[in-house]
């Protein structure tokens, strides 16, 4: 399928390294896109509003609707941003490709926040990371371990912890038991 015929099916990928768009504002971005998925013109005034409710959730800068997307933002910037999509959007299913990538401590607070925002029992969610720790303080139903292209192990949310306290290492033998099973 195509971009957005995926979109519009529900569906909402967050980039590991999210493109630069110059000529198109962040804010007439989300509006044609969003207008596209509701398949119905806006009501401009309300859309500003949720716009800025949202922006305003995510510690953004409100100027940043103004601005072309992801020109010359920041890579904790971008991240927002697409954070800021996702919760504009509201997609049926999203994957967060490395959301967590060259964040500090902060960006990755306020990002957990957006994505504890999104979560409820109508949508699904899959973050791939490296750093289990954005993982902390969201609610996880499944944690899987790839290793060489698959699952090598799976746990709950108690994987998290081990993971965070004593590496991906800690796994070494434990996930080749799991792959043989």
């Amino acid at each position: 399928m195509k971009a957005d015929e995926r979109a519009r099916a529900g569906v909402f990928l967050s980039f590991q390294a999210p493109e630069e768009i110059p000529g198109v504002t962040l804010e007439d971005f989300l509006r044609t896109a969003k207008g596209s998925l509701e398949k119905r013109p806006l009501k401009i005034l309300q859309f500003k509003k949720e716009l800025k409710e949202q922006m305003k959730a995510l510690d953004m800068d409100p100027a940043y609707a103004e601005r072309y997307l992801n020109v010359g933002f920041s890579g904790g910037e971008k991240k927002k941003t697409e954070i800021l999509q996702l919760l504009m959007l509201q997609p049926r299913l999203a994957l967060l490709d490395e959301t967590d990538s060259g964040l500090d401590v902060d960006a990755v607070r306020t990002v957990t926040k957006g994505i504890r925002a999104f979560k409820n029992r109508k949508n699904g969610l899959f973050i791939i990371t490296h750093n289990a720790r954005i993982l902390e303080g969201l609610d996880v139903d499944v944690v899987h371990v790839l290793a060489g292209g698959k699952i090598a192990y799976t746990g709950g949310r108690e994987l998290i912890s081990k993971i965070t306290q004593e590496g991906f290492g800690v796994l070494g033998k434990e996930a080749l038991i799991h792959e043989r099973l």
